[in-house]
Formats: C-alpha cells, structure tokens, sequence
C-alpha cells in the first residue's frame, strides 16, 4: 500500500488574472483531495523555478498559501517540499509551522532542506552560505524545530542559531508536533540528518537509485540507533500522463533535451498502465509515499490521476 502527494508549482494559469489566481490554486487542492491524495505540497520560493519561466513568472509565498489551503480543505495533510533553511529563522519556522497545524485541525507537516536556489537568494538578499554551512544550519534548525514543537520553554546554543526559553501557544495539535520531512539525496549528511532528527525523508531518482539511497539511510539509522522502519520514505517527480504510445514517444523526446540522462529521475511519464507499472516499480524499491506534480493539469486532470492511484495501489 503507498500513499499519494500532489505539489502545486505552478501559478501561471492562462487567463486568469491576479485576483482570480488563488481560487484557481484551491481547485487544485480540492481536486487533489477528491480524487484520493493523502497530502498537498507547495514549493517554498518567492521566484518561480527556471524551468517554468524563472521570476517573470507569479510564484505565491508558501506559507501564506498554505494557510488559506488549510482553510478551504479538509483531510489533507499541508507542507512546503522545501523550505529552505536560509530564508528563515528557525523558531520563526516552528511557529508558522505550529499555526498552520492549528489551522489545519492537526494536518501540518514541515519539509525543511538546505536550500540551493542562489539566483533567488542573492537578488532577494538571503544570504547563500556555502554547502557545509548550509547543512550546518540544517542540523541546528532541525534541533530547534522539534524542540519548540515538543518541549514547553526550551533553550538552545548553536553556532548559527539559538533560543531561549521558546515558549510556542498555542501547541501543535499533533502530538509530538507535525511530522518532519528532510529533503535531498545526499548521502554522507542530508540521510544522516533524516536518520537523527527526521520522520520522513524525501530523496529523487528512478528506482534503482532509490534503492541504493534507502540503503544508505538504513545504514545511517543503524549507525545512530534508529529504526529505520519510523521513517517515511517518500519521492517527488513529475507526472506526464499521455493518452497514446505516439504523446508518450513525442513528450519524451521533448522532455530528453532539456534533461538528458536524468529524465527518468525526475519525470514519469506514460499511458494509465505505464505510469502504474512505473508507480510499482518505485513502490517496490522502498517508497511508502509518492508526490507528484502536474504542473500544466486542471482540476479534472488532477482528480483523475488521484482516483487511477489510489485505485491501483491505495
């Protein structure tokens, strides 16, 4: 049995204008949760992605957004897949994360990741530190994070980052506070930092990858004393459905120049009984929770890819 995530990256809808723009991004949402996904994600950026246009494009800020979501649906569960620990304090994070939870009626989950988008952060000005830095923070914010979800007052002194007596009200509802998911594949820090602080990771590639990057973590969570089986082990691409063998040859050629090698670690791409078998293969590899986005899908394309996944594997 696997479960189902749809991450909305996409605001750029034809014909709909900036006063219209959020109501489209809830249709999304709904349909997503009519047709059987068990979570809605968001990316947490304030310019759009360079493949879909770079910042001439709208990109809604995530935690805003995810707050009206959580307002307007009712079972699924809401995070950023991910935030970047650069753009915000730690205890700042906690608290937006605790307040969607109370929003949500206990639906709330924190993606947290070391950030890469450096165009982004320099014309923002974030700073951009270096990777070890980085997934220094990374670590420290981590700490924080369970801490002010968990703990009534803590206190805490990192190099980057520190709290005092961080009194967090109201509570999360969920016990033991919303779930942590770390994201990205690195293998010698990002798994290890999943293996200490986090209940989900969320890696990429195509299933023999995913495989091996599953075993790393289980080396990491026996390496400090974890079970491995308490971690979710999720995966994000992105899911072109096509209607013929012909859509599918032309999408993927098409696809194939801009990502070379990589295409099938980052897209998914086929008729219902390919993208199934695709699904199974993933499944077996180790993955409890496959995200997708459809980043070009309407609201009727997204309540059929829910209602074929969850028919198949839910």
């Amino acid at each position: 049995m696997a479960t189902f995530g749809f991450q909305i990256p996409n605001f750029t809808f034809p014909g709909v204008d900036d006063a219209d723009r959020f109501e489209r991004v809830a249709d999304l949402a709904l349909a997503a949760e009519d047709g059987g996904f068990e979570s809605v994600w968001v990316m947490d950026h304030f310019w759009q992605l360079p493949p879909l246009g770079g910042s001439a494009q709208p990109m809604l800020e995530g935690y805003t957004l995810l707050g009206a979501l959580a307002a307007r649906t009712e079972r699924v569960r809401l995070g950023t897949l991910v935030t970047g620990v650069t753009y915000r304090n730690p205890a700042l994070l906690a608290k937006e994360v605790t307040t969607l939870d109370v929003i949500s009626r206990g639906r709330a989950i924190l993606g947290l990741g070391a950030a890469w988008y450096e165009e982004e952060h320099v014309a923002l000005g974030f700073d951009y530190p270096p990777d070890r830095e980085r997934l220094d923070r990374l670590e420290e914010a981590l700490q924080i994070c369970r801490a002010m979800f968990t703990e009534d007052s803590p206190s805490f002194s990192g190099r980057y980052y520190r709290i005092e007596g961080a009194t967090n009200l109201p509570r999360p509802l969920q016990r033991g506070g919303p779930p942590i998911m770390v994201g990205g594949s690195g293998e010698k820090r990002t798994l290890r930092l999943v293996a200490q602080y986090a209940d989900a990771c969320n890696v990429n590639g195509r299933p023999e990858r995913v495989r091996h990057l599953l075993d790393v973590l289980r080396r990491h969570c026996d390496d400090v004393g974890r079970d491995y089986s308490t971690i979710s082990k999720t995966r994000l691409s992105t899911l072109m459905p096509t209607e013929s063998a012909e859509e599918t040859e032309r999408l993927t050629a098409m696809l194939r120049e801009g990502a070379g090698d990589e295409l099938e670690d980052r897209f998914n791409i086929g008729e219902p009984e390919a993208i199934a078998e695709q699904v199974a293969e993933l499944v077996d590899a180790g993955l409890d929770t496959l995200i997708f986005n459809l980043p070009f899908a309407d609201p009727a394309a997204v309540r059929k890819v829910g209602d074929l996944l969850t028919s198949r594997f839910g």
